[in-house]
Order: C-alpha cells, then sequence, then structure tokens
C-alpha cells in the first residue's frame, strides 16, 4: 500500500510538471496572438501585445528596435520589440502621487552620437508639501542614466496633485525649431496662471537642448520666465508633435468635455480659462472661443470628451497608407483616433475603439503604431496596419 500511494504521488507530481512545461511554453504564443480592430470608417488594424508594465506613461524608440518605457512610480525600461525588458538606473528622485510622477522621455536628435536622452517628472522640495514638473536630460549609457542636468522646472511649485502636462518635443532637423525642445507646461489646476506671465504654468515652452533662452522666443522683452513660453492659455496639453510639413500640434485636455486640437503658433494665446468649448465641473458656462477673437480657436473639439493623452504622426510616404496621418491616444474613450489633416482642418477622423485607456502612442521606423495601457498591468500594444 505504502508503494502504491508513493507511485501515486510520484505520478501526480510528474503530471503536474508537464502541466506546468506546457502552461510555459504555450503563454507566449498566446500573449502574442493577434486580434483585429475594425475602425468606425471600416479600416483594420492588428493589435499584437508585447509586454506588461505597472502603471506605463510614455514610450519613445531611440533606435529601430529599441523604445524606453517610462512607468509613472519611477521605472524606466530599455524594451526590445520582443517584449524583453532591461531596468535602466540612475533616475533622480520621483514624487509619485494624482498625476503626477515619472513623465516624458525623448531621446536628443542626435542620440545615436551623443546618447541624451530628456526626461520629464514630478520632484518636490519640502517632502511633497508642494510640488512641479522638471525636464532633466542624461547620457543612457550600459543602461544608466549618467551626468544629470537640469534643463527646466515648473514654476512656481503648488500643493495640488494635477495637470502637470510635461510632453516633450523636439523641433524637426533643418526646420527653423531645429535643435528647439518644446515642453508642455499644465495649468497645475490654478486656472488664471495660464494667462500671466510671472510663471510657466499653462503654456508651452521652448528652450535650446541645453536648456538655454532662445532669442527669437515671442515673449523674451518681459524677462524670465516669460522669454520661455512660445504660447499660453492651455489647460493641460498632453500631445505635442510636429507634423511631417513642421508644424507644430498639441492636443489638450478640455474641462468638463471641450478637448482641443491645436495648431500652435508663435506667441499664440489659446484662452484658457477665459475661452473653452467645454464646462467647468460644476456646470458652469464658459464662453466658447467665438466669443472672444482676441485667442486663438482649435482646429477640432470633442463634445462629449476623448480625453486624449497624446499625439503623433505617420511620416509621409508615397502610396503608403495613412501618410502624414495624426494619431491620438485617448483614456476615457479608450481608443485610438486616426485625423487626415488638410490644409489646417480635419478632414477625416475615424476612431479605433480599444476598449481599454490609452496612456500613449508612438510610430515606429516600421511604421506600425506603438501604444501603452494606462494603470496597473497596462500592455505595450503593437498596432500593425492591415
Amino acid at each position: 500500500m505504502q508503494f502504491k500511494k508513493s507511485t501515486e504521488v510520484l505520478c501526480s507530481f510528474i503530471v503536474n510538471i508537464l502541466v506546468m512545461s506546457v502552461c510555459y511554453f504555450t503563454l507566449p504564443h498566446t500573449a502574442r496572438a493577434e486580434v483585429s480592430i475594425i475602425g468606425s470608417s471600416g479600416s483594420t488594424i492588428k493589435i499584437e501585445k508585447i509586454a506588461v508594465f505597472d502603471e506605463p506613461w510614455a514610450l519613445t524608440f531611440i533606435n529601430e528596435n529599441d523604445l524606453l518605457v517610462s512607468t509613472k512610480k519611477g521605472k524606466l525600461w530599455l524594451v526590445k520589440k520582443d517584449g524583453t525588458k532591461f531596468l535602466i538606473d540612475g533616475l533622480p528622485n520621483i514624487t509619485y502621487g494624482g498625476q503626477g510622477g515619472l513623465g516624458d522621455i525623448l531621446p536628443h536628435p542626435n542620440f545615436s552620437q551623443n546618447s541624451l536622452v530628456y526626461i520629464s517628472f514630478v520632484a518636490s522640495e519640502n517632502n511633497g508639501r508642494t510640488r512641479a514638473a522638471k525636464v532633466i536630460r542624461a547620457k543612457l549609457e550600459n543602461l544608466t542614466l549618467r551626468n544629470h542636468q537640469l534643463i527646466w522646472e515648473q514654476l512656481p511649485q503648488t500643493t495640488g496633485r494635477g495637470h502637470f502636462s510635461h510632453r516633450l518635443a523636439f523641433g524637426p532637423t533643418g526646420s527653423s525649431h531645429n535643435g528647439m525642445l518644446f515642453i508642455s507646461s499644465g495649468d497645475r489646476q490654478i486656472m488664471d496662471s495660464a494667462q500671466s506671465f510671472d510663471n510657466n504654468l499653462g503654456k508651452i515652452i521652448r528652450l535650446h537642448d541645453d536648456g538655454r533662452i532662445p532669442e527669437d522666443n515671442p515673449f523674451k522683452e518681459m524677462g524670465f520666465p516669460a522669454n520661455t513660453i512660445w504660447s499660453l492659455g492651455h489647460r493641460n496639453v498632453l500631445g505635442i508633435s510636429f507634423a511631417p510639413n513642421n508644424n507644430l500640434w498639441a492636443n489638450e485636455m478640455g474641462p468638463l468635455h471641450g478637448d482641443e486640437l491645436n495648431l500652435i503658433s508663435k506667441g499664440a494665446n489659446y484662452g484658457w480659462p477665459i475661452v473653452s468649448e467645454g464646462n467647468h465641473y460644476n456646470g458652469k458656462h464658459i464662453p466658447s472661443h467665438s466669443t472672444n477673437d482676441k485667442f486663438t480657436p482649435p482646429v477640432k473639439y470633442w463634445v462629449p470628451t476623448i480625453a486624449p493623452s497624446s499625439l503623433a504622426f505617420m511620416p509621409i510616404k508615397k502610396g503608403q497608407k495613412w501618410s502624414g496621418n495624426a494619431f491620438i491616444s485617448g483614456l476615457k474613450s479608450k481608443a485610438i483616433f486616426r485625423l487626415n489633416i488638410q490644409d489646417y482642418q480635419v478632414t477625416h477622423e475615424e476612431k479605433f475603439y480599444i476598449g481599454k485607456r490609452i496612456r500613449a502612442l508612438t510610430i515606429g521606423q516600421d511604421r506600425n503604431i506603438w501604444a501603452i495601457e494606462d494603470g496597473g498591468m497596462g500592455r505595450l500594444l503593437k498596432l500593425k496596419l492591415d
């Protein structure tokens, strides 16, 4: 009887090992299976899960095969296209909470020569009582960030935990913005700050790649910090990107509805909080842009909200599908939006409902769209055009 019982235990153990082995070897195949999504205009994209992260916030390619992915709690990953992940050391101290934490990441235009990356994050000088976004640059060498240099910081630090924005974009090589770094700075939920020049909240900032202030900024005669400002009257810009024709665009979270897509012009005022296409959360009415021609109206706005969280443009290539189109990720809408823009107007919009809050997207050199979901267990997705 003892021999029989031991044999049964051994057989059970072997079966369990075999089951575990089968699960181990089949899970990756299942995880990487493609799912087709049909857009509102009938277009099809195929989605493949690549990796999973805890509260991912931004992603960017540093070469044809490698991405950087940041997570809001303060981790930065180097990710291969097959999903293999490597943790990067040497991050600054991150203040996590609310909408804040580790933010955007962007390689220098000459990254292949200088290994410089730019990182936005939320920091506090007083154990979290007040906080603000900062941008540093550092050398990425052997999975470590070295030689930190402060490029920019939000002024003033405030007690709130929202509307940091801190998205980054470099001016295109060969354009009038060559080597210029653009930073979106949210209003920090202090609405009137967006219309004032004694702070840099509710603004889009333009600096040299080393943090110096350009001489041709529109408000340079007004002193610091006004001389860093490129445009003002913004609420919470979470998408900022250059189109293939070198125009700068930004998408912006509205209050209660009224999200905006704006063509960003030198010295322009976009009206927040004096005008908006949405209302305050308490229902209080805000006049629309049409009531005041002092302010630049959005090229497009959304009611109800889509909660736009990032923006990227497909490079122009003759004969290629969606050449030059804009792509916007959506949080509340749980979708990705494709916009065809002609003569500074959106001529067509297509919605791809993903079913998960999409925190950010970018476009790889292979012309595929890469996106990350919001929150815990946020997936890195590869979206291939069908």
